[in-house]
């Protein structure tokens, strides 16, 4: 067994309402196969919720055109606070999840027939490549990107999640996580500027540094194809005035709350994480329910105390009406699961 990381499974929303979040995000983004639905207590999670147990309502939706999911999170027995300060670009935490398209200009413009909370024109990306802005009813921030990688097609506009934005205070301290153990290998572009791009985004007219980050070779193994291939965007504020995103409030709250790796062998990347210092500090330990889902899970912080998941997938409801699961433990873990039996997931798709 060797340390692998399959792609980003999903990134973590905590919602005010998540049967009204999840509506918004299925017509808009086709998140709309949940792959599982839970209510529960968050026992493992108390160093993040004020050292107290809280009751939380969870779900797991994919786009089945490809790209990570989004685990929609809401608390049951308090009610999600806000930051009580309006967020700016830069600061520390994850800023935007960027969303897959097969095109761009296309989806702008339905967007914008739609009378949705656009953030920016249709402008160019420092890569070159077209691409733009828009919030959600809560002012969650999302990038469209163009994208040729698809598990599957259908007449809709956009995929699931492709990568995500991550205010940090120093770069090169951040890059020993990301790019070191995270894999993702590739820089891209690495600019300091003030960027065109940023401007119409709540505290983007100033200069920032920006580096890309992308995985030099394609990940394998369960759901990798269904995951593809993702992009990590670190962006520093020069003027250092970044504050963290998730200041005096708990994990779960309003927001952007984590990004979750699909890994094997957790152990492994356990001792790698500790030797690079960056401990985990949630560990489920063994196989850990979610709804009808299991599978182990920890967390560590990067250098601004932004939440990493990792999620060794041991479970998963393919056909949940006839009691069907996938048994992950028996799998080869260098071995893509076949595409027909990952699409018997959109058996369960949820129709508006």
């Amino acid at each position: 067994m060797r340390k692998k990381i399959c792609g980003i499974q999903q990134v973590g929303i905590g919602c005010g309402d998540i049967q009204e979040a999840w509506k918004w995000y299925r017509k808009y983004f086709k998140m709309d196969v949940p792959v599982f639905e839970d209510l529960a207590e968050a026992t493992l999670m108390t160093k993040y919720t004020g050292n107290k147990v809280h009751k939380r309502h969870a779900i797991l939706a994919m786009n089945m055109q490809g790209g990570a999911g989004f685990e929609l999170w809401q608390f049951t027995n308090r009610k999600p606070a806000k930051s009580a300060v309006e967020l700016k670009l830069g600061d520390y935490g994850i800023n935007i999840i960027k969303i897959k398209a097969k095109d761009v200009a296309k989806t702008y413009e339905f967007f914008k027939s739609e009378n949705l909370n656009l953030k920016s024109n249709l402008v160019k990306s420092p890569e070159g490549k077209l691409h733009f802005y828009v919030a959600d009813p809560y002012q969650n921030l999302f990038e469209i990107i163009g994208s040729e990688d698809w598990f599957n097609r259908d007449q809709n506009l956009t995929g699931g999640v492709c990568g995500l934005a991550i205010g940090v205070s120093d770069l090169d301290a951040s890059l020993k996580l990301y790019k070191d153990i995270l894999g993702y290998n590739e820089i891209v572009h690495d600019n300091t500027a003030t960027f065109e791009d940023l401007a119409q985004i709540n505290g983007g007219k100033t200069e920032f540094r920006r580096v890309l980050l992308r995985h030099s070779e394609a990940k394998s193994g369960g759901f990798s194809k269904l995951f593809g291939a993702t992009e990590i965007e670190l962006i520093e504020r020069i003027d250092k005035q970044g504050v963290k995103v998730y200041k005096n409030r708990y994990w779960g709250d309003l927001g952007f709350i984590h990004v979750c790796f699909d890994v094997i062998g957790m152990n492994l990347l356990k001792q790698e994480c500790a030797d690079a210092g960056f401990n985990f500090t949630v560990d489920s330990g063994d196989s850990f329910g979610m709804g009808k889902a299991a599978g182990h899970f920890s967390y560590i912080e990067d250098p601004d105390g932004t939440l990493i998941e990792f999620v060794e997938t041991h479970k998963v409801p393919i056909l949940k009406k006839l009691g069907i699961y996938l048994n992950m433990k028996k799998r080869n873990p260098d071995k893509n699961l076949p595409d027909w039996l990952v699409k018997l997931l959109a058996l369960a798709r949820v129709k508006d």
